[in-house]
Protein backbone atom coordinates (compact mmCIF):
# COMPACT_ATOMS: atom_id res chain seq x y z
CA UNK A 1 0.00 0.00 0.00
CA UNK A 2 1.53 3.45 -1.20
CA UNK A 3 1.21 6.57 0.90
CA UNK A 4 -1.36 8.79 0.29
CA UNK A 5 0.34 11.38 -1.47
CA UNK A 6 3.65 10.08 -2.69
CA UNK A 7 4.46 11.19 -5.91
CA UNK A 8 5.75 7.72 -7.16
CA UNK A 9 7.32 8.03 -9.92
CA UNK A 10 8.95 10.83 -9.17
CA UNK A 11 10.58 10.15 -6.03
CA UNK A 12 12.25 6.42 -5.42
CA UNK A 13 11.57 4.38 -2.65
CA UNK A 14 15.34 4.09 -2.35
CA UNK A 15 17.64 7.51 -2.34
CA UNK A 16 20.73 7.33 -5.17
CA UNK A 17 22.91 6.38 -1.92
CA UNK A 18 21.47 3.24 -1.63
CA UNK A 19 19.51 4.28 1.69
CA UNK A 20 15.85 3.17 2.19
CA UNK A 21 13.43 6.21 2.97
CA UNK A 22 11.55 5.57 6.47
CA UNK A 23 7.75 4.73 6.35
CA UNK A 24 6.79 7.94 7.54
CA UNK A 25 8.83 9.66 4.76
CA UNK A 26 6.71 13.25 3.36
CA UNK A 27 7.07 12.52 -0.44
CA UNK A 28 5.09 15.28 -1.33
CA UNK A 29 7.18 17.93 0.63
CA UNK A 30 9.89 16.04 -0.80
CA UNK A 31 9.40 16.93 -4.02
CA UNK A 32 8.63 20.09 -3.73
CA UNK A 33 11.91 20.81 -2.38
CA UNK A 34 13.79 18.53 -4.54
CA UNK A 35 12.29 20.36 -7.83
CA UNK A 36 13.76 23.53 -7.26
CA UNK A 37 16.80 22.25 -5.21
CA UNK A 38 17.37 20.19 -8.91
CA UNK A 39 17.70 23.97 -10.45
CA UNK A 40 20.62 24.89 -8.26
CA UNK A 41 22.15 21.80 -8.73
CA UNK A 42 22.15 22.07 -12.25
CA UNK A 43 23.50 25.48 -12.21
CA UNK A 44 26.31 24.34 -9.63
CA UNK A 45 27.22 21.38 -11.77
CA UNK A 46 27.94 23.59 -14.77
CA UNK A 47 29.79 26.22 -12.60
CA UNK A 48 32.25 23.43 -11.23
CA UNK A 49 32.60 21.83 -14.76
CA UNK A 50 33.77 24.92 -15.82
CA UNK A 51 36.29 25.74 -13.05
CA UNK A 52 37.59 22.32 -13.04
CA UNK A 53 37.90 22.48 -16.51
CA UNK A 54 41.59 20.79 -17.91
CA UNK A 55 42.00 18.24 -14.65
CA UNK A 56 44.22 18.68 -12.29
CA UNK A 57 43.65 18.82 -8.29
CA UNK A 58 41.79 21.36 -6.40
CA UNK A 59 43.81 24.14 -4.51
CA UNK A 60 42.10 25.67 -1.85
CA UNK A 61 40.96 29.53 -2.69
CA UNK A 62 38.25 32.15 -2.24
CA UNK A 63 37.09 30.92 -5.60
CA UNK A 64 36.82 27.44 -4.24
CA UNK A 65 35.56 28.11 -0.48
CA UNK A 66 32.82 29.83 -2.17
CA UNK A 67 32.16 27.25 -4.90
CA UNK A 68 32.17 24.79 -1.51
CA UNK A 69 29.50 26.68 0.45
CA UNK A 70 27.07 26.48 -2.02
CA UNK A 71 27.58 22.67 -2.67
CA UNK A 72 29.26 19.91 -4.82
CA UNK A 73 27.88 18.38 -7.47
CA UNK A 74 28.00 14.23 -6.36
CA UNK A 75 29.98 13.69 -9.44
CA UNK A 76 33.07 16.15 -8.21
CA UNK A 77 32.49 15.57 -4.43
CA UNK A 78 35.12 13.15 -4.26
CA UNK A 79 37.51 15.05 -6.47
CA UNK A 80 37.14 18.01 -4.35
CA UNK A 81 36.91 16.40 -0.91
CA UNK A 82 40.61 14.82 -1.51
CA UNK A 83 42.16 18.19 -3.35
CA UNK A 84 41.06 20.56 -0.27
CA UNK A 85 41.83 18.09 3.16
CA UNK A 86 45.09 17.17 1.89
CA UNK A 87 43.73 13.82 0.84
CA UNK A 88 45.04 13.17 -2.24
CA UNK A 89 48.62 14.80 -1.82
CA UNK A 90 49.25 12.38 1.10
CA UNK A 91 48.04 9.32 -1.22
CA UNK A 92 50.71 10.54 -4.12
CA UNK A 93 53.09 10.89 -1.81
CA UNK A 94 52.90 7.40 -0.64
CA UNK A 95 52.11 4.40 -3.29
CA UNK A 96 51.05 1.22 -2.55
CA UNK A 97 51.26 2.58 1.30
CA UNK A 98 47.12 1.45 1.28
CA UNK A 99 47.81 -2.09 0.26
CA UNK A 100 50.90 -3.13 2.13
CA UNK A 101 49.06 -2.06 5.32
CA UNK A 102 45.96 -4.40 4.23
CA UNK A 103 48.78 -7.37 3.85
CA UNK A 104 49.99 -6.94 7.02
CA UNK A 105 49.50 -8.69 10.39
CA UNK A 106 46.61 -9.26 11.81
CA UNK A 107 45.67 -8.39 15.59
CA UNK A 108 42.94 -10.57 16.18
CA UNK A 109 41.29 -7.81 18.47
CA UNK A 110 41.35 -5.00 15.69
CA UNK A 111 39.37 -7.54 13.14
CA UNK A 112 37.19 -8.75 15.34
CA UNK A 113 36.06 -5.14 16.72
CA UNK A 114 35.51 -4.29 13.13
CA UNK A 115 33.55 -7.17 11.67
CA UNK A 116 31.59 -7.05 14.81
CA UNK A 117 30.39 -3.55 13.62
CA UNK A 118 29.63 -4.86 9.81
CA UNK A 119 25.92 -5.67 10.30
CA UNK A 120 25.29 -2.65 11.99
CA UNK A 121 26.45 -0.19 9.99
CA UNK A 122 23.06 1.12 7.83
CA UNK A 123 21.29 -1.82 7.94
CA UNK A 124 18.32 0.42 5.55
CA UNK A 125 21.67 0.59 2.80
CA UNK A 126 20.76 -1.54 -0.14
CA UNK A 127 24.46 -1.48 -0.85
CA UNK A 128 25.33 -2.61 2.53
CA UNK A 129 23.66 -5.93 2.49
CA UNK A 130 25.47 -9.37 2.03
CA UNK A 131 22.66 -10.07 -0.94
CA UNK A 132 24.30 -6.74 -2.54
CA UNK A 133 26.70 -7.24 -5.56
CA UNK A 134 29.34 -5.85 -5.02
CA UNK A 135 28.54 -5.79 -1.23
CA UNK A 136 30.29 -2.71 0.36
CA UNK A 137 30.64 -4.42 3.68
CA UNK A 138 33.84 -6.18 2.42
CA UNK A 139 35.12 -2.83 0.98
CA UNK A 140 33.85 -0.93 4.42
CA UNK A 141 35.92 -3.92 6.28
CA UNK A 142 39.16 -3.29 4.23
CA UNK A 143 39.52 0.30 4.77
CA UNK A 144 38.71 0.04 8.85
CA UNK A 145 40.97 -2.50 9.48
CA UNK A 146 43.79 -0.74 7.39
CA UNK A 147 43.22 2.53 9.09
CA UNK A 148 43.76 0.69 12.48
CA UNK A 149 46.84 -0.67 11.34
CA UNK A 150 48.04 2.85 10.22
CA UNK A 151 47.21 4.40 13.37
CA UNK A 152 47.33 2.41 16.06
CA UNK A 153 46.97 4.58 18.90
CA UNK A 154 43.26 5.01 17.74
CA UNK A 155 42.71 1.61 16.68
CA UNK A 156 38.97 1.06 16.12
CA UNK A 157 36.06 3.20 17.79
CA UNK A 158 32.78 3.14 17.07
CA UNK A 159 31.10 6.03 15.29
CA UNK A 160 34.19 5.53 12.45
CA UNK A 161 32.35 2.79 10.56
CA UNK A 162 29.78 5.37 9.61
CA UNK A 163 32.11 8.23 8.54
CA UNK A 164 33.96 5.45 6.64
CA UNK A 165 31.07 3.96 5.17
CA UNK A 166 29.83 7.12 3.63
CA UNK A 167 33.44 8.07 2.19
CA UNK A 168 32.53 4.16 0.52
CA UNK A 169 29.32 5.42 -0.92
CA UNK A 170 30.97 8.85 -2.33
CA UNK A 171 34.12 8.08 -3.33
CA UNK A 172 33.43 4.46 -4.63
CA UNK A 173 37.20 3.54 -4.00
CA UNK A 174 38.84 1.84 -0.56
CA UNK A 175 42.34 3.75 -0.91
CA UNK A 176 40.47 7.16 -1.64
CA UNK A 177 38.20 6.40 1.67
CA UNK A 178 40.90 5.37 3.79
CA UNK A 179 43.49 8.81 3.18
CA UNK A 180 39.91 11.29 3.81
CA UNK A 181 39.52 8.90 7.08
CA UNK A 182 43.10 9.50 7.54
CA UNK A 183 42.20 13.78 6.66
CA UNK A 184 38.91 13.48 9.53
CA UNK A 185 40.91 11.72 12.29
CA UNK A 186 44.05 12.45 11.87
CA UNK A 187 44.05 16.40 11.42
CA UNK A 188 40.42 17.49 10.90
CA UNK A 189 39.11 16.05 14.20
CA UNK A 190 41.86 16.50 16.96
CA UNK A 191 41.65 13.70 19.41
CA UNK A 192 38.21 12.26 18.51
CA UNK A 193 38.34 8.69 18.02
CA UNK A 194 41.63 7.90 20.39
CA UNK A 195 40.69 5.71 23.21
CA UNK A 196 39.91 8.25 26.21
CA UNK A 197 38.14 10.50 23.54
CA UNK A 198 39.54 13.67 25.11
CA UNK A 199 38.97 16.24 21.71
CA UNK A 200 35.49 14.76 21.42
CA UNK A 201 34.85 15.70 24.90
CA UNK A 202 36.73 18.85 24.68
CA UNK A 203 34.41 20.18 21.65
CA UNK A 204 30.94 19.11 23.51
CA UNK A 205 32.27 20.79 26.38
CA UNK A 206 32.97 23.82 23.84
CA UNK A 207 29.62 23.95 22.52
CA UNK A 208 28.00 24.53 26.05
CA UNK A 209 30.42 27.55 26.01
CA UNK A 210 29.19 28.93 22.56
CA UNK A 211 25.49 28.45 24.00
CA UNK A 212 26.39 30.31 27.40
CA UNK A 213 27.52 33.28 25.05
CA UNK A 214 25.26 33.22 22.46
CA UNK A 215 22.14 31.13 23.46
CA UNK A 216 22.04 31.47 27.61
CA UNK A 217 18.48 30.67 27.89
CA UNK A 218 19.18 27.80 26.56
CA UNK A 219 22.25 27.48 28.49
CA UNK A 220 20.19 28.30 31.49
CA UNK A 221 17.84 25.38 31.04
CA UNK A 222 20.38 22.76 30.71
CA UNK A 223 21.87 23.86 33.87
CA UNK A 224 18.65 23.85 35.52
CA UNK A 225 17.67 20.25 34.68
CA UNK A 226 21.03 19.27 34.92
CA UNK A 227 21.86 18.21 31.66
CA UNK A 228 25.02 17.41 30.17
CA UNK A 229 25.73 18.44 26.80
CA UNK A 230 27.16 14.58 26.19
CA UNK A 231 23.51 13.31 26.40
CA UNK A 232 22.30 15.49 23.27
CA UNK A 233 24.92 15.79 21.35
CA UNK A 234 27.66 13.23 21.39
CA UNK A 235 26.37 11.49 18.25
CA UNK A 236 26.26 14.83 16.62
CA UNK A 237 30.31 14.96 16.97
CA UNK A 238 31.41 11.37 17.02
CA UNK A 239 28.99 10.73 13.32
CA UNK A 240 29.72 13.95 12.28
CA UNK A 241 26.14 14.27 11.79
CA UNK A 242 25.56 10.91 10.23
CA UNK A 243 22.72 8.75 10.98
CA UNK A 244 21.12 12.19 12.85
CA UNK A 245 20.56 14.88 9.49
CA UNK A 246 19.37 13.52 5.83
CA UNK A 247 22.21 12.51 3.75
CA UNK A 248 21.82 15.30 1.40
CA UNK A 249 22.30 17.84 4.38
CA UNK A 250 25.41 15.61 6.01
CA UNK A 251 27.12 15.80 2.67
CA UNK A 252 26.66 19.46 2.30
CA UNK A 253 28.23 19.61 5.46
CA UNK A 254 31.02 17.54 5.50
CA UNK A 255 31.79 19.33 1.50
CA UNK A 256 32.84 22.34 3.92
CA UNK A 257 34.38 19.75 6.36
CA UNK A 258 37.07 18.67 4.61
CA UNK A 259 37.53 22.74 3.16
CA UNK A 260 37.09 24.60 5.91
CA UNK A 261 37.92 22.31 9.21
CA UNK A 262 35.89 21.40 11.87
CA UNK A 263 34.45 24.50 12.75
CA UNK A 264 31.84 23.73 10.83
CA UNK A 265 30.39 21.66 13.24
CA UNK A 266 29.98 24.14 15.57
CA UNK A 267 28.30 26.28 13.05
CA UNK A 268 25.72 23.30 12.17
CA UNK A 269 25.24 23.06 15.87
CA UNK A 270 24.43 26.13 16.65
CA UNK A 271 22.11 26.70 13.90
CA UNK A 272 20.29 24.17 14.70
CA UNK A 273 19.71 25.12 18.99
CA UNK A 274 19.22 28.46 17.68
CA UNK A 275 16.61 27.84 14.83
CA UNK A 276 14.53 25.73 17.54
CA UNK A 277 15.13 28.01 20.35
CA UNK A 278 11.50 28.58 21.85
CA UNK A 279 10.67 24.41 20.93
CA UNK A 280 13.78 23.67 23.65
CA UNK A 281 13.11 26.17 25.98
CA UNK A 282 9.68 24.70 26.33
CA UNK A 283 11.36 21.30 28.09
CA UNK A 284 10.38 20.26 31.13
CA UNK A 285 12.64 17.60 32.48
CA UNK A 286 15.61 15.74 31.05
CA UNK A 287 13.94 13.01 29.13
CA UNK A 288 11.88 15.91 27.77
CA UNK A 289 15.17 18.03 26.70
CA UNK A 290 16.95 14.46 25.17
CA UNK A 291 13.84 14.28 23.55
CA UNK A 292 13.29 17.71 21.82
CA UNK A 293 17.25 17.67 20.53
CA UNK A 294 16.32 14.65 18.59
CA UNK A 295 13.78 15.88 17.47
CA UNK A 296 15.17 19.52 16.19
CA UNK A 297 17.39 17.19 13.75
CA UNK A 298 13.86 16.21 11.50
CA UNK A 299 11.82 18.33 9.10
CA UNK A 300 11.65 20.95 6.06
CA UNK A 301 14.23 23.00 8.26
CA UNK A 302 17.22 20.35 7.61
CA UNK A 303 15.74 18.68 4.57
CA UNK A 304 16.12 21.68 2.38
CA UNK A 305 19.65 21.41 2.52
CA UNK A 306 20.43 24.69 -0.07
CA UNK A 307 18.66 27.16 3.02
CA UNK A 308 20.14 25.16 5.75
CA UNK A 309 23.61 25.75 4.91
CA UNK A 310 23.32 29.33 3.84
CA UNK A 311 22.15 29.36 7.52
CA UNK A 312 24.76 28.24 9.36
CA UNK A 313 27.34 30.86 8.04
CA UNK A 314 25.01 33.49 8.98
CA UNK A 315 22.43 32.59 12.10
CA UNK A 316 25.36 31.54 14.86
CA UNK A 317 27.31 35.26 13.92
CA UNK A 318 30.88 35.49 13.74
CA UNK A 319 32.76 32.32 15.22
CA UNK A 320 36.81 32.62 14.49
CA UNK A 321 39.47 29.73 14.86
CA UNK A 322 40.80 31.65 17.51
CA UNK A 323 37.61 31.72 19.37
CA UNK A 324 37.53 27.91 19.20
CA UNK A 325 40.72 27.28 19.58
CA UNK A 326 40.88 29.61 22.89
CA UNK A 327 37.60 27.83 24.28
CA UNK A 328 39.23 24.29 23.36
CA UNK A 329 42.48 25.15 25.57
CA UNK A 330 40.38 26.29 28.62
CA UNK A 331 38.11 22.73 28.63
CA UNK A 332 40.74 20.09 27.91
CA UNK A 333 42.02 21.77 31.05
CA UNK A 334 39.54 21.44 33.00
CA UNK A 335 38.62 17.83 31.23
CA UNK A 336 41.75 16.78 32.54
CA UNK A 337 41.60 18.15 35.73
CA UNK A 338 38.17 16.69 36.68
CA UNK A 339 40.60 13.57 35.64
Amino acid sequence: MEPAGRPRDRVPRIDPYGFERPEDFDYAAYEEFFSAYLVILTRRAMKWSKLLKGGGGVQKSGTVKRYIRKGVPLEHRAHVWMGVSGAQARMDQNPGYYHRLLQGECSGRLEEAIWTDMNRTFPDNVKFRKSADPCLQKTLYNVLVAYGRHNQGVGYCQGMNFIAGYLVLITKSEEKSFWLLDALVGRILPDYYSPAMLGLKTDQEVLGELVRTKLPAVAALMDRHGVLWTLVVSRWFICLFVDVLPVETVLRIWDCLFSEGSKILFRVALTLIKHHQAFILEASSVADTCERFKEITRGSFVTECHTFMQKIFSEPGSLSMATITRLRESCRARLLAQG
